[in-house]
């Protein structure tokens, strides 16, 4: 996800450029980025996260068992029925393990 330097609204690719809607800023989009594409199968949702680096995933002080890196994005999944609680995953900043936070 790219967010407009000037507004801070989410842009949009198009044209191999990343443009605002609402004030209609045009920047390049870089190649190394992930582009980030959620599908709907079935009951579940599906994101899959290509490229080198993960864009707007937040990160977190948590040990890879794999790597010992200290630092690793994380995102919320529901993948039960929504009376229970999302799952947390991790990926490592190093590394790229994933990994799902068991409660």
């Amino acid at each position: 996800m790219q967010f407009c330097p000037k507004c801070k609204s989410m842009m949009f690719p198009a044209d191999g450029m990343f443009k605002c809607r609402k004030c209609g800023t045009e920047i390049p989009m870089d190649t190394e980025q992930k582009i980030i594409t959620t599908t709907k199968q079935s009951a579940h949702e599906v994101t899959i996260l290509e490229g080198n680096e993960e864009v707007g995933l937040p990160t977190t002080r948590v040990r890879c068992e794999e790597c010992n890196n200290d630092t690793a994005y994380w995102w919320l999944r529901q993948l039960r029925s929504a009376d229970e609680s999302e799952t947390r995953f991790f990926r490592c900043t190093k590394c790229g393990r994933t990994w799902r936070e068991y409660d």
